[in-house]
């Protein structure tokens, strides 16, 4: 980001702030050596490590376990040329701890595709970024909305 590329770079409290009100995000992980995108709902535990619910067969379960995913979250105004985007990346793991299940059913969404069998994928929020774009402004300075 440059100045006045119409860019602001947020905090990390910002980004746990912004994922915290969304419903919806996106983990991207490798399937079959390419990148894979999956739109899925998730909650946050307190350190900010993004959590998951999903059948313990499931493809997702299988190939994220153990391994580094991005995790985002955005919103868009088209109208007004802003918004905002927040990626989570970190190692992420299935949840073995039967007492950590019990903790995690209360705070972690039911998959929209119930299973039951299914298991809690915690992403380590080992890096938080973010940034929001401000409406109408450009690295040249110019007013988009004129």
């Amino acid at each position: 980001m440059y100045p006045e590329d119409g860019f602001r770079e947020l905090d990390r409290h910002e980004c746990l702030r912004l994922l915290a009100k969304a419903a919806v995000g996106r983990v991207v992980y490798t399937r079959h050596a390419l990148p894979a995108v999956l739109p899925v709902n998730f909650g946050l535990d307190d350190e900010g490590a993004v959590l998951l619910r999903t059948s313990a067969a499931s493809e997702l379960a299988r190939a994220i376990d153990g391994s580094v995913v991005a995790f985002e979250v955005d919103e868009v105004d088209a109208v007004a040329h802003s918004g905002w985007s927040v990626v989570v990346t970190g190692r992420a793991t299935v949840v073995t701890d039967p007492a950590a299940h019990a903790r995690l059913r209360p705070i972690v969404p039911r998959s929209w595709v119930p299973s039951p069998d299914e298991v809690f994928v915690r992403v380590a929020p080992e890096l938080v970024s973010g940034r929001e774009l401000v409406g109408g402004r450009t690295m040249y300075g110019l007013n988009l909305s004129a």
